[in-house]
């Protein structure tokens, strides 16, 4: 690793951690003010539940950190669409599946497997499996079943407000939709951003040192919930 490459883990490396410890207890949150209205709501909210499952996204600094790194080395449109669709498979199905059947799990340890999926796309990504392990696994798969734990993550926090059976699959259909909707903003702007940068020398100079901060900060997630594991769980 080059003294550059060095220099900006250090300078980008520090805030990320910083960042991701002040906010890692909001991992899958809901704030004050959708708790209060996912606690009253009795009935069909079909544009309440589109803002907020669209915010969850916009918000959810894991998912957008695991899609950061399924995209970060894809640079046909084609192909972000294949990966991004069998992600947004993967956690619609849990999704639905675990609130509808009432499907419980830990969150500290949901959350913890969350953060590995970025660990994991960040070792991909630098050839990890290849160099270390002489394999590699196929990363279709492996992007749609780390969306299955992604919505287990959401499916287990949205268990915790009891909400009401009158209407609950359309409201859910909504909030699934709103995810999807906030997904779609949230990539549009990143892959503005990793356009712009591909144009750049930088770019693939800062890649190990992107991907390596990428893990960094899934371990950190990871270290959070298996601590909170052990202290609550």
């Amino acid at each position: 690793m080059t003294p550059a490459i060095q220099r900006n883990i250090r300078m980008i490396g520090l805030p990320l951690c910083l960042v991701l410890l002040s906010t890692t207890a909001f991992a899958h949150g809901v704030d004050a003010n959708t708790e209060r209205f996912l606690l009253a709501n009795q009935g069909i909210a079909i544009g309440p539940f589109l803002y907020i499952g669209a915010k969850h996204m916009v918000t959810g600094y894991d998912h957008l950190l695991f899609l950061v790194g399924v995209i970060f080395f894809l640079f046909r449109t084609r192909d972000v669409l294949v990966y991004v669709s069998l992600f947004t498979l993967g956690h619609s199905l849990t999704l639905l599946a675990g609130v509808l059947g009432h499907i419980s799990v830990n969150p500290f340890l949901i959350d913890a497997i969350i953060g590995l999926s970025i660990v994991y796309k960040g070792f991909d990504n630098l050839g990890g499996f290849q160099r270390l392990l002489g394999f590699q696994p196929n990363t279709k798969w492996a992007v749609m079943i780390f969306g299955l734990f992604h919505g287990f993550g959401l499916a287990t926090k949205l268990q915790d407000f009891s909400l009401p059976a009158a209407g609950l699959w359309k409201n859910l259909l909504a909030f699934n939709v709103g995810v999807e909707i906030g997904q779609f903003l949230a990539l549009l702007f990143i892959l503005i951003a990793l356009d712009f940068w591909r144009r750049h020398r930088s770019y693939y100079a800062f890649s190990a040192a992107a991907n390596t901060l990428l893990m960094s900060g899934g371990l950190i997630l990871f270290g959070y919930q298996i601590t909170g594991y052990i202290i609550h769980g």
